[in-house]
């Protein structure tokens, strides 16, 4: 698997995500920081997060999508959009929920979009755990099977604080 990618670009207040290659905590983190200012904006009205060139996701990078998601719907009263053109990467975010919680589209995105690299953050081990801990937060939150499947590390994650 290649290093994972963030790309990101904004037009008139549409923002698209395409995440590429294998997308890491790290990453997660960084995501994390850009959702807290795309929601700053005040132009914000709406985003598609590209998953078509995905590799590979862990939990927490899944964890903070489901934040966009949550955010979106709450702050915007809209349901973003995933696109995701890998059966295996489709079969996660089904398995986890986020049918529930995204419109998930199979075909690629036609779009000549100008897109700049989202930067990874260095974080603190503390600040790390605290994000590791929210993104996992928010898988639980989707459904049982995500609570039963996380509940070990949430725990372990609290206990460590």
């Amino acid at each position: 698997m290649s290093t994972g990618r963030i790309l990101i670009g904004n037009g008139d207040g549409t923002y698209l995500m395409k995440l590429v290659g294998d997308v890491r905590l790290r990453l997660g983190a960084a995501v994390d920081e850009f959702l807290d200012r795309m929601f700053q904006d005040r132009g914000f009205c709406s985003v598609v997060v590209d998953l078509s060139g995905t590799e590979g996701i862990d939990s927490t990078a899944l964890g903070v999508l489901a934040r966009l998601s949550t955010q979106a719907r709450k702050r915007r009263a809209f349901t973003p959009t995933l696109v995701s053109t890998r059966p295996d990467i489709t079969r996660l975010l089904v398995t986890m929920g986020f049918d529930d919680i995204f419109h998930i589209v199979e075909e690629p995105l036609r779009d000549g979009r100008q897109l700049g690299e989202l930067p990874e953050t260095d974080l603190s081990p503390d600040e790390l755990r605290c994000r590791v801990l929210a993104a996992h937060r928010n898988l639980m939150s989707l459904n049982d099977g995500n609570r039963e499947e996380f509940e070990d590390l949430v725990a372990m994650l609290e206990a460590s604080a």
